[in-house]
């Protein structure tokens, strides 16, 4: 393999049992713009992102809820730069009626100040928001482990 200079991830695709519920729920949460999207009944799809720029697609194409025991995606996580964007994001979930792993702004291990939210989306995909710093130093949810790890 060539060795790559600047490898960086492109965009998530993720399945999704409703595409215009989860398009909302996405587009409300993080502000997405729907960049391009396929309706044929048997091809449902949508490109997320801000800017022009692609970050999230959605696939129709799946039943049940989101397997945590089975290999694959553990979690999708979505740095912003500020606690208090951590919290607003907070605010937007909370009206949504989203689940929540833990309660409020957590850190990601003992006394750490970067931290942020673990919720899941309408079809249980765990994600999280979080800042590099600016969680007040607490005990983490997960003793001895990354807070992102074990929720």
């Amino acid at each position: 393999m060539s060795e790559a200079k600047n490898l960086q991830t492109g965009h998530v695709g993720l399945n999704v049992t409703d595409l215009e519920r989860s398009a909302a729920f996405y587009r409300e949460v993080f502000d997405f713009e729907v960049l391009a999207e396929g309706k044929d009944a048997d091809r449902r799809w949508a490109f997320l992102g801000r800017d022009s720029r692609l970050v999230v697609t959605l696939w129709q194409q799946s039943e049940g809820t989101f397997a945590t025991a089975l290999p694959g995606l553990h979690h999708l996580s979505f740095q912003v730069d500020s606690v208090e964007e951590v919290r607003a994001t907070e605010e937007v979930l909370r009206g949504l009626g989203a689940e929540f792993a833990h309660e409020g702004v957590v850190p990601h291990g003992e006394s750490g100040t970067s931290g942020g939210i673990f919720f899941t989306d309408p079809d249980g995909i765990r994600l999280e928001v979080y800042a590099p710093t600016g969680a007040d130093p607490a005990d983490a949810p997960t003793e001895a482990a990354p807070t992102c790890g074990f929720f």
